[in-house]
C-alpha cells in the first residue's frame, strides 16, 4: 500500500500523508480481508510506513486483521528523529527529502488556495529547509495538528508499543543515520507480543551482509523467516 501521493499520481486534496496516518492502512486491510476472508494476512512496514503500522497495531489492539507484522527501521519518536536529521551527514538526507516534499507542496498551489489553508505564501516554500520547518508550516496545520511538536507527539509509535496484541518483529540498527539511541524502547515499553531485534550495523533499511562481490540481503531473509516461523 502506498501513502496518498506516493504512487506517481498526485493527491488531489490539499492534504497529503504523514507518519501517523493510519486510517488509510486500516481501510486497505479491511478491504483485502473482505476480498480474501479465508486467507491469513501479514504486513511489513518500512521506515515511515513502519512507524504508522506500529501505531495502527496499538490503536486497534486485539481487533486486528493481521497474523504477524514486521516493522523495519521505524522512527518511533519523531521529534528525536527530526533533531537527528539536523546533524552531520544526516543533513544531506534531510536536504534531499525536504526538497522533494517542497516540490510536492508547490504543486498543490496550482489547484488549491494553500495560502489561505496554511497561511504560507508560495514563494516562502523555499525557506522550508528542515523537517521541523516543513511539518510546522504544512504537515501539522493541514492535518489538524497544533504544531510540529503536537504532530510528532501524537504520531510517534513508541507510546503504542505496549498495546500491541499482534506478534510483531521490530528490526532496527543502532547505526541508523536517521535516529539516535533515544528512540529505542525499553523492555517495559514493549508488549509481550513485540520482539525488538537490534543490530550494530545496518543503517536505515539496509542490513546487507556478505561481501562487496557477494552481498547477502539479510533483511529480506529475516522478514520471511519471521513470518513463516
Amino acid at each position: 500500500m502506498h501513502f496518498r501521493g506516493c504512487t506517481g499520481t498526485d493527491n488531489k486534496l490539499p492534504r497529503s500523508y504523514h507518519s501517523g496516518d493510519s486510517g488509510d492502512a486500516l481501510e486497505f486491510m479491511k478491504s483485502v480481508k473482505k476480498g480474501f476472508p479465508y486467507s491469513k494476512l501479514y504486513a511489513v512496514g518500512y521506515s515511515l510506513g513502519a512507524n504508522m503500522l506500529l501505531k495502527l497495531l496499538g490503536e486497534i489492539k486485539e481487533n486486528n486483521l493481521l497474523e504477524k507484522v514486521v516493522a523495519v527501521s521505524p522512527p518511533m519518536q519523531l521529534d528525536v528523529c527530526s533533531d537527528r536529521m539536523n546533524l552531520g551527514f544526516s543533513r544531506y538526507y534531510q536536504h534531499r527529502l525536504v526538497k522533494d516534499l517542497n516540490k510536492a507542496l508547490d504543486k498543490k498551489y496550482d489547484k488549491h488556495d494553500m495560502n489561505r489553508l496554511i497561511n504560507l505564501k508560495r514563494q516562502d516554500i523555499k525557506s522550508l529547509k528542515t523537517f521541523w520547518d516543513f511539518d510546522g508550516a504544512y504537515t501539522a496545520p493541514i492535518h489538524g495538528f497544533k504544531s510540529a511538536q503536537d504532530y510528532y507527539t501524537k504520531s510517534s509509535s513508541k507510546q503504542y508499543l505496549k498495546y500491541i496484541q499482534t506478534p510483531t518483529l521490530i528490526i532496527h540498527s543502532i547505526d541508523d543515520p536517521f535516529m539516535t539511541k533515544d528512540i529505542i524502547p525499553t523492555a517495559d515499553e514493549l508488549s509481550s507480543n513485540v520482539t525488538l531485534e537490534l543490530t550494530q550495523k545496518g543503517g536505515h533499511v539496509g542490513f546487507i551482509g556478505g561481501t562487496l562481490f557477494q552481498p547477502e540481503f539479510w533483511l529480506e531473509k529475516r522478514v520471511v523467516e519471521y513470518l513463516k516461523s
